[in-house]
């Protein structure tokens, strides 16, 4: 399976990888398929109602309390998906602290931002539609300047971010013309 995986060059920011045509598209449609049987809702972020529906399983960080707390179990729907991405990442699936289910009407954006600081490793899926994904160094973002890298990420992909990719660098997606669903796996950052 790995074989017919191509890491693009360059990946971007230290920590980031991408793995285009990760699932098939058979494997697509059915996840499709489990996504829209979730009751997905408003994502709600520092009293702002974001234009994208969520569904959060596993451990969930509060943006307002900055607290993490466990919620709903991640449904056994996604065994396989977290099996698949687990192995690949040589990580076991019980590791994986929380699943996003996200939801992206056209026209829908991501701003500038870093994941919560307790997840450790995010991994992701596209589907329905790709992205432009977008990364800048957080520090030079702070005083107003800094680069800008873009790349582009497919739908079936999968891209994960960890290391520098996720603690010195804010991500973006900008507002897109077709609805995008994505699949986030994160696991927790080791506590010492």
């Amino acid at each position: 399976m790995m074989d017919t995986l191509f890491p693009l060059e360059p990946v971007g920011p230290p920590g980031f990888s991408y793995y285009q045509d990760f699932i098939t598209a058979e494997e697509e449609a059915w996840l499709i398929t489990q996504v829209d049987q979730m009751e997905l809702h408003p994502m709600q972020f520092q009293g702002y109602e974001a234009k994208r529906l969520v569904a959060s399983f596993g451990y969930d960080w509060s943006f307002d309390k900055r607290v993490l707390t466990k919620g709903k179990d991640i449904p056994g729907a996604f065994k396989g998906m977290l099996e698949k991405v687990g192995a690949f990442l040589s990580v076991s699936p019980s590791d994986f602290g929380e699943l996003l289910l996200t939801r992206y009407p056209a026209g829908a954006v991501i701003n500038w931002h870093r994941d919560a600081p307790p997840f450790d490793i995010i991994a992701g899926i596209s589907l329905k539609a790709g992205c432009p994904f977008k990364f800048r160094p957080h520090e030079k973002a702070k005083q107003g300047r800094g680069t800008v890298i873009t790349l582009p990420v497919s739908r079936r992909s999968l891209y994960v971010m960890s290391g520098a990719s996720r603690t010195e660098w804010q991500h973006s997606i900008p507002a897109l013309k077709e609805e995008r669903i994505s699949i986030t796996l994160r696991t927790l950052r080791p506590t010492t």
